[in-house]
């Protein structure tokens, strides 16, 4: 399979638990069941298993079918060296003008579901991994990603990140910078470019850091955006079949 899947290299200790989704179906009695027992949750296998030494078992938790998992598909084009900029200020990140340029052109895939009873679900899930699978065309079950999620109670949203698309690209670059450190302002522009190659629309999250300073103001947009917090935006782009679609803004900060 070519692309990027997300593949969990390390193995970590909370890992023991593995849910496997994406294909399940059949009527049968649960293999564990669950009650609450003060701030926490008891999980309780069905039948006795042995575990050898140094050995890792995976014993299926859940299974449903008529599960829905909508894809998400979400553009984070900004490429920020982690181990580079650790421990930097505001002051230091507004004395770089080169800060926050470099581009990222991948496009990730997450998978949103419910765990809701309505959702076929609503079962207090713990800490571990879950995987992903999807059928073919030729009706093989074949692995699509995985990640680990936290403990998420009933009725909540589950959110994971399984990859990253193929067929969509991104591209984002500063197109202006302006900045006056005596009057304790700066002004930036970006364009960010979304191209699919798939033979359908999809919508792309594109998501902006505005991390220069907390005070901010988006004075020119292309598009329609969201604030989500005191320093992120994100645009919903619609994007058709074998299209390239910009979107661009300008943002004013002040200190």
């Amino acid at each position: 399979m070519a692309g990027d899947v997300n593949k969990i290299q390390e193995v970590r200790n909370y890992d023991q638990l593995e849910y496997s989704a994406g294909s399940l179906g059949g009527a049968m009695r649960p293999p564990v069941s669950e009650k609450a027992f003060d701030e926490y949750h008891l999980y309780t296998l069905d039948r006795p298993t042995t575990l050898l030494d140094r050995e890792t078992k995976q014993v299926e938790f859940v299974r449903a079918s008529g599960v829905k998992s909508a894809p998400l598909y979400i553009y984070d084009g900004v490429k920020i060296d982690r181990n580079r900029y650790n421990g930097w200020s505001y002051e230091n990140i507004r004395q770089n003008r080169d800060y926050g340029t470099e581009s990222n052109p991948k496009v990730w895939v997450m998978r949103e579901f419910a765990n809701s009873e309505a959702n076929h679900l609503g079962l207090p899930l713990p800490k571990g991994r879950m995987r992903f699978y999807r059928r073919d065309a030729d009706g093989r079950l074949e692995f699509t990603g995985e990640d680990t999620i936290d403990h998420s109670p009933r009725d909540e949203t589950v959110r994971v990140f399984t990859g990253n698309a193929f067929d969509l690209v991104g591209e984002r670059r500063r197109t202006d910078f302006q900045e006056n450190q005596t009057q304790r302002w700066m002004d930036e522009s970006f364009e960010i470019k979304l191209r699919n190659h798939k033979a359908e629309p999809v919508e792309i999250c594109v998501v902006e850091h505005l991390y220069r300073w907390n005070n901010w103001e988006i004075t020119r947009k292309s598009d329609t955006y969201l604030k989500t917090d005191a320093q992120t935006v994100e645009f919903l782009v619609q994007v058709k079949p074998d299209e390239e679609k910009t979107v661009s803004y300008s943002v004013h900060y002040s200190w």
